[in-house]
């Protein structure tokens, strides 16, 4: 499986992929990348089933004939984090305006910059600031936990999931500044690699998860998984 990084620094997958082995004796090997590049992943024939979070690229992805049929699965949202003094003055619900203060205050930033799901969100954002990114903007070409990591050591804002950050262990003077935005809503689905394209693709075990990850079993084990009573993800195959 090529999945993003959210579901695999977030904890969750240690969580599902146990329950799933149970239910059906598969094992799963998860390449944990961005969502682009597990795309990339899949375009080339190295896997089998996709669990990402970029909606308008996993459709172009099925379109194309890259994949067999794409799934909601769960969701969960992004929120801004930032030193807890705010030099920004960023804190409220507006992500947009949130992002024009650091511009303009050119705070420190330290983007994915990558071919994730996450720095996908926030290029969204940026276009709807339509600002200039300031000088305090860095992009790390990371995945999530080490630019929380770069972010917790330099006193930076950041975008990322809200999983990853409530899975994230050394914080330092970091806290929550921007949330409840509904464009900061952040959806995952789930794919089956066309195996018409590559015969290779072990097509009924990677059907298997789908339909066991869509179910009232595989998405009850997605609800269930919680930190500190905070549940990260909320399962929406059926909407």
């Amino acid at each position: 499986m090529a999945s993003t990084t959210s579901t695999e620094q977030s904890g969750l997958f240690s969580h599902l992929l146990p329950a799933f082995k149970k239910d059906t004796g598969i094992d799963i090997k998860v390449v944990a990348v961005g969502t682009g590049q597990a795309l990339d992943m899949a375009r080339r024939g190295d896997a089998d089933v996709l669990f990402v979070h970029d909606q308008a690229a996993e459709e172009k992805f099925i379109a194309e004939g890259w994949g067999i049929k794409r799934y909601p699965v769960m969701y969960n949202d992004f929120v801004i984090v930032g030193p807890q003094a705010d030099p920004a003055g960023i804190a409220g619900k507006d992500v947009v305006a949130a992002l024009k203060k650091i511009a303009i205050a050119n705070a420190p930033f330290i983007s994915r910059g990558d071919k994730s799901g996450t720095y996908a969100a926030e290029l969204r954002y940026w276009k709807a600031a339509d600002t200039e990114k300031g000088t305090g903007y860095k992009a790390c070409g990371c995945g999530m936990g080490p630019a929380l990591n770069m972010a917790a050591a330099s006193g930076a804002y950041a975008l990322t999931d809200r999983g990853t950050w409530l899975n994230f262990k050394n914080r330092a003077d970091l806290g929550i500044l921007v949330e409840g935005d509904k464009r900061l809503f952040n959806q995952y689905g789930v794919m089956v690699v066309n195996p018409a394209k590559y015969p290779q693709v072990k097509l009924k075990d990677a059907q298997k998860f789908v339909d066991w990850v869509i179910s009232p079993t595989g998405q009850s084990t997605i609800a269930d998984y919680k930190i500190n009573g905070q549940q990260l993800f909320f399962p929406n195959a059926d909407k």
